[in-house]
């Protein structure tokens, strides 16, 4: 359903960033996360504007996203301003997605190998490095598209590997009646870096076209220095029987721990459907603002509306979580989705436009908070990395096929074309839905994971 990690080069990086809508699981042992293990203090409860740790965290992912937000929709403007190409403009948001299939397992194992504060720092001297370069090329006038592709890809691969590594250690610094809270705030945090990282991003690129990239850089700093401030260890002690695990014998423990999650599987498959088609969405809104009069500053203004209301259904979600549960929000996530879809190919003017785009991501902040809670709520900390990867890589890897397809249908077709199909397929996948997750046995199955528990919206 979404981008995983920074989403370079994308116009529209899907409703939500990094997170996948999870089902209920029926059949899986759920093993809880370890709260408190020998020589890790169990963290003190509390409300999370008081946690030193978590805010730092917080804080540190944030400027980074907004960074990789600003040169996310810069990278669009730079190349497709330029040549007028959409095939060129889906090839680099193609390369920064491609880490979603071949980076998500190993960055997983690695990050639950590896030392996670050591991950975050080193991930983001690596993107200083690699947007730095970019920054230099587009000032100097020597932009070269596959030293884009080259920097996008490798910018994402960090971002993967830092999304992991941060999402897990929040798990560490908060106690666990504060999960929920931190799930949403960070799903908050996400929507805030789009709300201003994109329009900055359009902004900076109207004074200079070098200035997002260099301002990236520099968020990314920010980010390495509030880590060295992060007193508390960000996991647990690694088991005896884990540390002679070779790779492939963690990345196969990761898939059996996903695989016993009947109900995940299946969403699983949904969101990983509706995410080609995410992508076509994205920059098709690029081709209608062009073809509408529009300029940059306008597609600019619609990120932010987007974000704005997909911060919203974030903050609102444990409200829907404790009314509907997962099985209902699942349903009707995706068959709000085919309803609006189905309208974007016939608004009438930019205003509608906008609306629908904002009611779509809405429902799509309220299913990223469900799915990120549950994931990382029902993973030991020794798995978490493994359980994100494999959970990313399946929903959003979808992502890179869904860019290629973005910009050959949208050459090829008319933009209203290319939305009809669009909105047909989405109308096939919430019928998918409806069947999945409608029945006696899902129900069923949602009421014996939430007695098991605890009811999936609150903090226990």
């Amino acid at each position: 359903m979404t981008v995983t990690g920074p989403a370079t080069g994308s116009a529209v990086a899907g409703p939500a960033t990094g997170s996948a809508v999870a089902g209920p699981a029926a059949d899986a042992v759920v093993t809880g996360p370890a709260v408190a293990t020998a020589g890790q203090p169990t963290p003190r409860r509390g409300r999370l504007t008081g946690n030193r740790d978590f805010l730092l965290l917080w804080t540190g992912a944030g400027v980074s996203a907004l960074g990789s937000r600003a040169t996310s929709i810069s990278y669009t403007l730079l190349v497709f301003w330029s040549t007028g190409s959409a095939t060129a403009a889906s090839l680099v948001t193609f390369a920064a997605l491609l880490p979603n299939l071949v980076a998500q397992l190993p960055a997983g194992v690695l990050v639950d190998r590896w030392d996670r504060r050591r991950t975050m720092l080193w991930c983001n001297v690596g993107r200083i490095l690699a947007i730095g370069s970019v920054a230099v090329a587009v000032a100097r006038d020597a932009v070269w598209l596959p030293h884009l592709m080259a920097v996008a890809f490798v910018e994402a691969t960090l971002g993967i590997c830092y999304a992991l590594a941060e999402r897990a250690a929040v798990f560490n610094v908060v106690p666990a009646d504060r999960y929920g809270a931190a799930t949403a705030a960070n799903e908050s945090r996400a929507n805030a870096a789009s709300i201003l990282g994109q329009p900055a991003g359009t902004l900076l690129y109207a004074v200079t076209r070098w200035a997002p990239f260099g301002f990236a850089a520099l968020m990314h700093l920010v980010s390495l220095v509030t880590l060295l401030f992060v007193r508390r260890d960000l996991q647990a002690p690694q088991p005896d029987s884990d540390r002679g695990a070779g790779l492939l014998a963690r990345m196969r423990e990761g898939f059996a721990f996903v695989w016993a999650q009947r109900y995940l599987r299946r969403a699983i498959g949904l969101f990983a459907a509706s995410n080609i088609l995410f992508q076509v969405l994205g920059l098709g809104l690029v081709v209608i603002v062009k073809a509408a009069g529009g300029s940059p500053p306008t597609v600019g203004l619609l990120l932010v509306v987007n974000s704005v209301f997909g911060m919203a259904g974030a903050m609102t979600s444990n409200f829907y979580l404790s009314r509907w549960g997962i099985r209902r929000i699942i349903m009707t996530v995706n068959v709000g989705w085919a309803v609006l879809m189905s309208l974007v190919g016939f608004a009438p003017n930019l205003v509608l436009l906008g609306a629908i785009f904002a009611l779509i991501h809405y429902g799509a902040g309220i299913g990223n908070v469900a799915g990120m809670l549950y994931v990382f709520r029902t993973a030991p900390d020794r798995l978490r990395g493994r359980a994100g990867s494999i959970v990313m890589l399946l929903t959003s890897g979808a992502n890179s096929l869904g860019a290629l397809l973005a910009g050959f249908l949208l050459d090829s077709t008319a933009i209203a074309t290319a939305m009809s199909i669009v909105g047909g397929a989405m109308a096939v996948i919430a019928l998918l839905s409806v069947l999945g997750f409608g029945g006696r046995a899902a129900a069923e199955a949602e009421r014996r994971e939430a007695e098991a528990a605890g009811s999936p919206g609150h903090d226990r």
